[in-house]
């Protein structure tokens, strides 16, 4: 059975601040109280040509909301506006028309600079390629993101060694990313998106690079970390990957083709 959530309007007001806490909002059962980590309204992005000519309508004014604690497949095929969705609900770009609220926070609020730092607290990114930097040990590579945001390095040091433990490589800090499998490189990407303490998890293709069984490995370790509360959004081509999330979001020509919920998590 299919279930397509029904549109909010916008609503003018002002605009609260990124550090403001997010609203509580009715959960998907019906029930009070959850709130709304990511909500799209009347998302619209569209690219142009330098005539000015609309080249392609990427996504055709798409209602969505994610609650805390969800666990998320996107899926569609090549075209389907997936990647640029993706895009929008990390602040890597901005829809042109519509709104789009992260924690609470009306994106379109944000100066560029502001919206860099704004993303940079609230999401941890894991990526196909692992992105780790190979001059840098384990540890140093987790600590990049505490780098730039300021935190002094006793404090960067610890919470990266906190990180390494919970995807179970406290014994791996000092080597480089050459000396570990790629799973293991994996869970080092997975612990430095972890370590600014982010609102939602958002893994691009994170099992593409690897295969079945040290993939099946990073996806129970995406479910343990889904059990404590995380909120998690996936982008998988991978039917039997999507079954193991709670919910299913297809998309198809920029448009909402269907949204299915799989189960919930007991809380």
């Amino acid at each position: 059975m299919q279930r397509v959530d029904t549109p909010e309007q916008p609503v003018e007001t002002e605009a609260p601040s990124p550090d403001t806490d997010r609203d509580s909002r009715p959960a998907r059962d019906g029930s009070a109280g959850t709130q709304a980590v990511a909500e799209l309204r009347a998302v619209q992005k569209t690219y142009y040509k330098p005539d000015g000519s609309i080249m392609v309508e990427a996504l055709k004014g798409l209602d969505l909301r994610i609650d805390a604690g969800e666990y998320v497949a996107i899926m569609g095929a090549s075209g389907s506006g997936k990647s640029t969705l993706m895009n929008i609900l990390g602040c890597l770009d901005r829809p042109t028309a519509g709104q789009y609220l992260l924690d609470g926070v009306p994106a379109e609020s944000l100066g560029d600079e502001e919206l860099s730092k704004f993303r940079g607290r609230k999401i941890g990114f894991v990526f196909q390629a692992f992105n780790l930097i190979p001059q840098l040990t384990v540890a140093q590579n987790v600590e990049v993101p505490l780098f730039y945001q300021g935190v002094d390095a006793e404090e960067r040091h610890a919470r990266a060694l906190q990180k390494l433990e919970l995807v179970e490589l406290g014994d791996r800090t000092d080597h480089r990313p050459r000396e570990l499998s790629g799973g293991q490189q994996q869970r080092v990407a997975i612990a430095r998106s972890l370590v600014t303490e982010p609102v939602v998890l958002m893994a691009d293709e994170p099992t593409g690079n690897l295969d079945s069984t040290t993939g099946n490995a990073i996806l129970e370790l995406f479910e343990s970390l889904h059990a404590k509360g995380m909120t998690i959004m996936m982008v998988t081509h991978d039917d039997s990957v999507a079954e193991r999330c709670e919910r299913i979001v297809r998309l198809k020509d920029g448009e909402l083709e269907s949204d299915r919920v799989l189960r919930r998590r007991n809380v």
